[in-house]
């Protein structure tokens, strides 16, 4: 992660606003929701999972994200995890820079109109 815009105070709105968008251009490959491990039990009675302790299958990767509301859930391998792990990375900086940029737009907007509230 960088913090070029925490750091550039005497920049110009205009600017730091450059160095949002040129670091949201950088970004590769985005994908919302999360990475997870789960772990189960089986429905065999005999099981090493039905033990005590148990020992439980897994772990295995799964991806969670939100639809319309409901929590989808989808398995993945190792190597889809691999992947996929820098995408939710990168999404979660995006909405860092997202948010970075409203606040310079509220920032250029106090500037702009004196008395406004923050």
């Amino acid at each position: 992660m960088s913090d070029r815009c925490d750091t550039t105070t005497a920049m110009s709105i205009d600017e730091r606003r450059r160095v949002i968008l040129d670091e949201i251009a950088e970004i590769g490959p985005v994908l919302p929701g999360s990475l997870v491990t789960r772990t189960s039990r089986c429905g065999n009675a005999g099981c090493r999972c039905r033990a005590d302790p148990p020992q439980l299958h897994g772990p295995y990767w799964a991806w969670t994200r939100s639809i319309n509301g409901k929590t989808v859930t989808r398995s993945l391998s190792d190597d889809q995890a691999e992947t996929y792990q820098s995408w939710f990375d990168n999404t979660r900086r995006l909405r860092e820079l997202a948010d970075q940029l409203r606040l310079l737009g509220l920032e250029q907007a106090h500037n702009d109109t004196p008395g406004l509230p923050t």
